[in-house]
């Protein structure tokens, strides 16, 4: 695996910001918002595609950020309603229209980003210059916080 920055996880952040502001809250309403996902969702094979894609794109980002498999299968179950009620022709369009999954997906993501300790280096390196130690009372001092990850590893 490639070796990874803090900045490229703040780029992963932006960028999943950025598709769940497109996706669901391009036009805010109080707690609710429309995207292009709700608006894509009326056009056949169109709304799905977009849907996916984004869906899948979310996917590789939480990937790229080394989510837990828990935060994966929390994202992957919005998101699959979020697609499932889409093929369901009219009323299902409506439900998607109205159900934020792409929303929901990237903040379990930003949820990861935000309560990870990120440490340029690997785990061996650390451990042997010490610093592993330093890093695991981090994490403990700081409620926020819930793991170390290592981007050099």
């Amino acid at each position: 695996m490639a070796r990874r920055s803090i900045a490229d996880i703040e780029k992963i952040w932006l960028n999943v910001d950025g598709i769940k502001r497109i996706s669901d809250r391009v036009i805010g309403i109080g707690p609710f918002g429309l995207g292009l996902d709700a608006l894509l969702t009326w056009i056949p094979v169109v709304g799905t595609v977009y849907s996916v894609g984004a869906g899948g794109w979310l996917l590789t980002q939480a990937v790229r950020a080394r989510a837990e498999a828990g935060t994966i299968l929390q994202m992957v179950g919005y998101l699959g309603v979020d697609v499932a009620t889409g093929e369901v022709p009219l009323l299902g369009d409506a439900v998607d229209a109205l159900f934020p999954g792409h929303l929901m997906a990237a903040k379990a993501l930003q949820k990861h980003i935000e309560t990870t300790h990120w440490v340029e280096d690997s785990f061996a390196a650390a451990r042997e210059s010490g610093d592993h130690d330093r890093h695991v009372e981090k994490v403990r001092g700081d409620r926020k916080l819930k793991r170390i990850i290592y981007l050099h590893d």
